[in-house]
């Protein structure tokens, strides 16, 4: 295993009776990175980062974090490590600054020594004005940067994000990506779970696709959109008869054969000429006098790509009992690692 790698797992398998909720799951993080981790819901992200992060025993493979087996060496990993999950773990009754105080006390930092630890960590969460306001007051993006500073108390190398942003709004989502933008640039490696295509577009330099336990792509965002092609021209008509002329109009221009969605009354296909090819069809639509509800180009999403890896979107289910979205009670019952 690679030293510049903070995270590394190869063959890892989780059983929850005749259910594989990993299935040979491979995963390389590079040190100082965020490393997406996506896939729908049930795909195995949840089950991944509890093995990585001690919680739970692997049933086959191996792992490593920060350079320790995680089977062997469990107690080390963990004091290496951050972890934050789909819900913030704090104390609406306390402030901020309490909150802060009671995880530095329970990491054993001691008194003087956990104080000062808890005046960083606000400045850097951008909570010092709040610091002594009750959780119970805080927006949903105060109460997930308060729960991601409460992670990093013992300043960890690697951080696990369980899919941080689950809930939160526009704005408070932005709040926490700067946030983790920022724990990157001062060298932490940051293992991200998320449905969230956008949010796994803008924070993560590289992605890994799990679906059904298994890792199905790994590649930069940008790489990954380049599995189903470059630009696309879309035409949006406003009367279904007009689709054959748009058909007809589009394909002097592409490379391959238009699609058409009837139901969305559009017309796509791949173009390499960007502009002039855009430029023709609306001045040729114009000319024929057809009518246009919307016209432009289009890159393609993540969105895409899982939908030609998968012949699903990230909002649709597969089968790992330990996600907490499926409650069973397989996962109930799930062999915690000893401290």
């Amino acid at each position: 295993m690679s030293e510049k790698h903070a995270v590394r797992a190869e063959g890892l398998e989780k059983r929850y009776g005749d259910k594989r909720a990993l299935d040979g799951f491979d995963l390389a993080v590079r040190e100082g990175t965020v490393h997406g981790l996506l896939g729908p819901n049930g795909a195995g992200k949840t089950t991944a980062v509890r093995i990585l992060s001690t919680l739970v025993r692997l049933d086959g493979g191996r792992a490593e974090v920060a350079g320790l087996d995680v089977a062997r060496r469990a107690r080390d990993v963990r004091a290496r490590i951050g972890l934050t999950g789909q819900y913030a773990a704090v104390d609406e009754v306390l402030t901020g600054r309490q909150n802060l105080e009671m995880f530095g006390r329970l990491f054993h930092l001691g008194g003087r020594r956990a104080r000062a630890r808890v005046v960083e960590l606000l400045e850097r969460f951008d909570l010092t004005d709040a610091a002594d306001l009750g959780v119970g007051k805080y927006s949903g993006g105060m109460r997930r940067r308060l729960d991601l500073a409460a992670s990093m108390i013992l300043a960890p190398s690697v951080l696990f994000l369980d899919e941080p942003t689950t809930g939160l709004d526009p704005r408070s989502r932005g709040e926490v990506w700067e946030s983790v933008r920022a724990l990157v640039a001062d060298g932490t490696t940051v293992l991200l779970t998320t449905q969230y295509l956008e949010e796994a577009d803008r924070l993560a330099s590289r992605i890994t696709v799990i679906d059904q336990g298994r890792t199905i792509a790994d590649d930069t965002p940008d790489g990954l959109k380049n599995l189903v092609g470059g630009d696309r021209i879309e035409v949006v008509v406003a009367d279904r008869a007009e689709l054959p002329s748009v058909v007809k109009t589009v394909a002097r221009v592409c490379e391959g054969e238009p699609e058409t969605d009837e139901e969305g009354l559009r017309v796509h296909a791949p173009v390499t000429d960007r502009v002039p090819a855009l430029t023709e069809v609306a001045r040729t639509l114009q000319d024929e006098g057809v009518a246009v509800e919307d016209i432009g180009l289009r890159r393609p999403s993540l969105d895409d790509v899982f939908l030609r890896l998968t012949g699903h979107r990230t909002s649709a289910r597969a089968a790992d009992p330990s996600e907490p979205s499926e409650p069973t009670e397989p996962a109930e019952k799930e062999e915690v690692v000893a401290a």
